[in-house]
């Protein structure tokens, strides 16, 4: 653990993470220093005169830089002046969720990947809950892990949700239990449009693992198996477990005749029919068989797994389901901010659909979605700052494209061409900032519309 008393730690960017962690860092007896380069939210600010630490917004100045070290935030990116000027001055950065691992003393099951993690974690939370287990969920999902570590013990487990930003300033960070549930492009702007650059970022989760440790991956994912392969070949690996909708698995889970198949100490076990499994689609799947490892490497027996497995009901924001209005099934998938997050979603549906899609656009190719949207989408209704790019990729894939200036515009415009028995999906690709605060405001005010028709 690095020595914090008396030091002087300069923390960047002023949101939730940067918060917590400079009133950890205190707490911990440290000097911390808060700064962001742009404002810092009133109540933000406001909890930080309650604690006495010393801000600066809109600038990084010059004592911003004499920190001994630097904590980072997920938002503040490796190539930002302040981090270049800590890495030229030779001096440490470390991410926030590093910085809380060194005060923890719970086994950690941290998960990542591009798309499913914040299911996932939700589904392992409610399955430690089933299972009566205690635990503490954290990290890019609800509670910075700074927020909770203190209440870290030997027998609760911390549940992380991690994000490739917080894997990118790791040391000693070590999970028990390390999940990668799938690698596709996203966030490329922050690795310099490089996806090995991104996927060597997911990794890291491993990086400090030992023989005492599980490391559970989708073995379906050729760059996720690929990683796999390398590091089962590493001296002191991880015990490695994988899971597969495809194919038999050496060790771990895989689907067998319609059932979830665990294939743990040498022995089979039948753990469920995969038609009872709650949450429709095959990255449901996925994500459920992730769960049920995570959760047997955790020492939680099946029947609270199966139970977990058929009782979960999804997380907002997430494939969550709305109303039914006229007929029409009206379905929320705001979290969906990349191209795969809504092929995962056109693939969980076998009925005709309108696609709301848009927002600010992370230069994304649409065209990947052209065979789902052939097989199954006659319109659709692009918003946001991603409009023009929409129509011109996707003109001759659909139908009908149309557009609307507001979420409003978009679901009255969907409920006057969806009929009976068809879907209404909001499945945007962009993330939000075009038009809303987050993907939150933007899948609540969709709700809103919905529920107003």
């Amino acid at each position: 653990m690095i020595d914090v008393k008396n030091k002087h730690i300069t923390i960047a960017g002023a949101a939730r993470s940067g918060v917590a962690a400079a009133i950890l860092l205190k707490k911990k007896g440290a000097i911390p220093f808060l700064s962001d380069s742009g404002s810092v939210d009133n109540e933000f600010a406001n909890k930080l005169r309650d604690e006495s630490i010393e801000f600066e917004e809109n600038s990084h100045s010059e004592r911003a830089m004499q920190g001994d070290y630097l904590v980072i935030s997920p938002g503040v990116p490796t190539s930002s002046p302040i981090t270049k000027r800590y890495l030229n001055d030779d001096k440490s950065i470390f991410s926030e969720i590093e910085m809380a691992s060194w005060f923890n003393r719970s086994p950690i099951v941290a998960i990542t990947g591009s798309n499913g993690k914040t299911t996932a974690v939700n589904w392992m939370h409610h399955t430690w809950k089933t299972a009566d287990k205690e635990c503490i969920v954290a990290g890019n999902i609800g509670y910075a892990f700074s927020e909770l570590v203190d209440q870290s013990e030997e027998n609760k487990d911390v549940l992380l949700e991690v994000s490739s930003f917080q894997l990118d300033h790791i040391h000693t960070f070590h999970p028990t239990v390390a999940v990668i549930l799938n690698i596709t492009p996203d966030h490329l702007d922050r690795y310099g449009n490089d996806f090995e650059r991104y996927a060597a970022s997911k990794f890291r989760i491993a990086e400090n693992q030992t023989s005492d440790d599980w490391f559970i991956y989708n073995a379906d994912d050729t760059m996720v198996s690929g990683f796999a392969k390398k590091l089962s070949e590493r001296e002191n690996a991880p015990n490695m477990m994988a899971f597969s909708t495809e194919s038999e698995v050496h060790k771990g889970a895989f689907v067998q005749n319609g059932q979830i198949v665990l294939r743990l100490d040498q022995k089979e076990e039948i753990l469920m029919n995969i038609e009872d499994i709650a949450l429709p689609g095959r990255h449901n799947l996925s994500n459920g068989m992730a769960t049920a490892l995570a959760a047997r490497a955790s020492e939680i027996k099946n029947e609270f797994i199966r139970e977990s497995l058929q009782s979960f009901e999804g997380v907002e924001h997430r494939l969550e389901y709305v109303r039914t209005f006229n007929g029409v099934k009206y379905i929320n998938d705001s979290k969906a901010t990349n191209i795969n997050a809504v092929w995962f979603a056109l693939d969980s549906f076998n009925v005709p659909i309108v696609l709301i899609l848009g927002g600010r656009d992370k230069g994304n190719e649409y065209l990947e979605l052209r065979t789902q949207i052939r097989e199954k989408v006659h319109t659709v209704i692009a918003i946001g700052e991603a409009k023009e790019a929409i129509k011109s990729q996707l003109k001759d894939t659909v139908p009908n494209l149309t557009e609307a200036e507001s979420m409003k515009e978009a679901v009255k415009k969907a409920s006057k061409v969806a009929k009976r028995g068809e879907v209404v999906l909001l499945s945007p690709a962009c993330s939000s900032f075009d038009m809303f605060d987050n993907y939150e405001q933007r899948g609540k005010v969709f709700k809103e519309s919905v529920l107003e028709l």
